[in-house]
Parts: structure tokens; C-alpha cells; sequence
């Protein structure tokens, strides 16, 4: 496996920032309550807000690299695969991470649900712009 490293961190971090504006901005400009999982890790973590900043942010360039490393399993253009991949771990996310805070699946809500996996879909997608084509498997 060959993560190229500074291509995943970098796309995990602009990924983390398209993501939270969507949730911050984008969603309550169409009617859909704001998402601010910073907020909701701190509330998890102890009530910390900078502390769920770090953890949002820490968290995007973690599921960045492991992008880099199964990148070249999806087919498609390199944003596609983001996109695709993206679906994990919104996935994860909504059945298992928000029941483990005390919310039910899938946040309750399919409007919920549906404005998380858009900005999943944005988040992965733009991961895998930014990564390019992952290096063939030797």
C-alpha cells in the first residue's frame, strides 16, 4: 500500500471545511437545522468546544488516509471514488457513532439523515479530487 500522505491530510482538511460549512451554512439556508459536529463531539468529550474542533478535524484527516489506502478498490474518476468512499463513513456515523452518543439512527430524521450523507458525499468527493489517482498496486 502507498498512501501518498500530504495529498490525503491536505484533502482531509479542505474536505472537513466544505463538510462543516455545509452543515454550518448551507443546511439552515434550506430549512434543514444546523450541523455542527464540533459541537456535538465536545458535548461527547466533555463539554470542550476547541477540544471538538480538533477532534472534527482530526477525525477527517484520519478517514483521509485510510481513503489513500483502499483509494485504488473503487473504481471511477478520483472524485467518484471519494464520493463512493464517502458513504462509509457517513454509514458509520448513523448507525453506530450517534446511537453511542444517545441519539437514535440515522439522527431520527431522514432529512437529517440525507443532509449528512450530502455533505459526506462532498467531503469524500472532494478527498479524493484532491488525492488524485491512487498508485497502482504492485
Amino acid at each position: 500500500m502507498n498512501i501518498n500522505y500530504g495529498k490525503a491530510v491536505i484533502g482531509g482538511l479542505v474536505g472537513t471545511v466544505l463538510m462543516t460549512i455545509i452543515g454550518l451554512v448551507v443546511a439552515p439556508m434550506m430549512g434543514i437545522p444546523k450541523m455542527n459536529p464540533a459541537a456535538m463531539l465536545a458535548g461527547a468529550m466533555g463539554g470542550n468546544l476547541a477540544l471538538g474542533w480538533v477532534a472534527h478535524f482530526m477525525i477527517g484527516i484520519v478517514l483521509a488516509l485510510i481513503y489513500g489506502a483502499v483509494a485504488s478498490l473503487i473504481p471511477g474518476a478520483p472524485w467518484i471514488r471519494g464520493a463512493v468512499y464517502g458513504i462509509a463513513p457517513w454509514l458509520m456515523l448513523e448507525v453506530a457513532v450517534l446511537p453511542m452518543m444517545g441519539m437514535p439512527l440515522f439522527a431520527g430524521s431522514v432529512v437529517l439523515a440525507m443532509a449528512s450523507l450530502f455533505g459526506h458525499f462532498v467531503y469524500g468527493g472532494t478527498v479524493g479530487a484532491i488525492y488524485g489517482r491512487p498508485a497502482s498496486r504492485a
